[in-house]
């Protein structure tokens, strides 16, 4: 059994108890929807929701409200494949396409985990600076060395790292409310950002910041980390009866679309914070953390503002390193049958996200940081395909989940939002190089 696998406890592993005990036995199958969902928290998402407020006011609400139904959905696919076939996305990306294929595949995973590391690290980093006044080179070198210490909390048990992990989210949730009542932000104009509007595609610019949000909303390396999850606890499950494995799903999506739902709370109160304040004032060419640090407390006219901006993204930049490095696990050890400890898994993600995170930390400064996290999510959306495709067919086979698979509607409705996302993609890449 894989290292993940130490996040089962004796008392899940046992036999069925009875009846009576029902919940306390379906308990276990919670905690994984909330490792995925910090990722969708992370600094990347910061900089393109504040980028996106911040110059196009509520406009783009509507693409984080899209972008977190279709990781819902896909999400809530990952953890099904991963819980009715024993198998994770990576396993069975090895053990149904060629080995070129396959080394293919964990390349292009390698990369999107390198460029959320890259985000966790540079967003960390600009908190750490923000919080203590520390340069951004130390902030970087702190920020990778604290990595380390949020993954000593596995050695005590997996449930103990959730815990940690929901209650970081937690507070940066209270600091997001009190942000938000002190900005006091136009609720019918928010409620009118959540339809989608043509421009979004016409505008080169929407559709950069648009592809940033579906990167940093719809993670491909938590679809792989979502389903390695699920396996474990599936393959620790003593009877796997039709009526066990009803409540085991349903278990697991009541705790996918919770987590997944108060992620979405956290993503479209930063686009909303940063349209009521920045936009709102005219400051449409906000981008930066540091700036957006800088101009809270002032157009808001409290100094605690600041203040909770910071801390609320040190806790999500934090908590989201514990994501990046289980992922790393689950890929290589799905691709290539190899399993490292998790701290070597974290010194290796970081040793190469490192080095431009301190290049542009030393060269750059404050003002390169926040395109390089723009960047580094547009990089996830492009990777998003190859994920996704993979993981809408093996959930589509019969012969794999049987009687579980997506069927009917349901497969219609996975084809057709890896169909946007790979459109979206084609439409980007046509901009960027073509220079529309």
């Amino acid at each position: 059994m894989s290292s993940l696998s130490a996040e089962m406890t004796a008392a899940e592993m046992a036999d069925p108890p009875k009846p009576g005990r029902r919940p306390r036995r379906w308990f276990g199958f919670v905690g994984a929807g909330c490792l995925v969902a910090v990722g969708y928290t992370d600094p990347g998402n910061w900089a393109t929701a504040i980028a996106g407020g911040a110059r196009y006011g509520y406009t783009l609400l509507s693409v984080v409200l899209l972008s977190s139904v279709m990781a819902l959905f896909l999400q809530w696919i990952a953890a099904r494949v991963g819980l009715v076939s024993g198998q994770d996305l990576a396993q069975l990306c090895r053990a149904r396409y060629g080995r070129r294929t396959s080394l293919a595949l964990w390349l292009l995973c390698e990369v999107a985990i390198v460029a959320t590391d890259l985000a966790e690290i540079i967003g960390s980093a600009v908190a750490l600076q923000l919080l203590f006044g520390v340069s951004l080179p130390v902030g970087v070198l702190l920020a990778s060395a604290l990595a380390f210490a949020m993954l000593a909390i596995q050695l005590i048990g997996q449930r103990s790292l959730e815990s940690v992990v929901a209650a970081m989210i937690l507070f940066a949730g209270g600091c997001f409310i009190a942000q938000l009542a002190m900005a006091n932000p136009d609720w019918h104009a928010a409620s009118q950002g959540l339809v989608p509007r043509s421009e979004i595609i016409a505008n080169a610019g929407l559709l950069w910041i648009a592809c940033g949000i579906l990167g940093a909303t719809v993670m491909p390396h938590n679809l792989y980390l979502h389903s390695n999850l699920l396996r474990t606890r599936g393959q620790a499950m003593a009877s796997r009866t039709v009526e066990h494995m009803k409540q085991a799903l349903r278990a697991t999506h009541w705790d996918t679309s919770l987590s997944l739902a108060f992620a979405f709370c956290l993503n479209a109160s930063l686009l909303i914070l940063a349209a009521a304040v920045f936009h709102h004032h005219g400051y449409a060419d906000v981008e930066s953390l540091g700036d957006a640090h800088r101009l809270l407390s002032p157009l808001l006219g409290n100094h605690w503002a600041g203040l909770l901006f910071a801390g609320a993204l040190l806790a999500c930049g934090l908590s989201s390193t514990i994501t990046a490095t289980l992922a790393g696990q689950a890929v290589m050890e799905g691709f290539l049958n190899l399993r490292i400890k998790p701290w070597q898994r974290a010194l290796l993600t970081r040793s190469l996200a490192i080095i431009p995170a301190m290049a542009v930390a030393i060269l750059g400064g404050d003002s390169e940081t926040t395109s390089l996290l723009v960047l580094s999510q547009v990089i996830l959306s492009l990777q998003l395909p190859f994920a996704v495709i993979p993981l809408v067919r093996f959930a589509s086979s019969a012969g794999l989940m049987g009687q579980w698979r997506l069927s009917g509607p349901l497969q219609w409705l996975a084809w057709l939002i890896a169909g946007v996302i790979v459109t979206l993609n084609m439409v980007l890449l046509w901009q960027v190089f073509s220079g529309a």
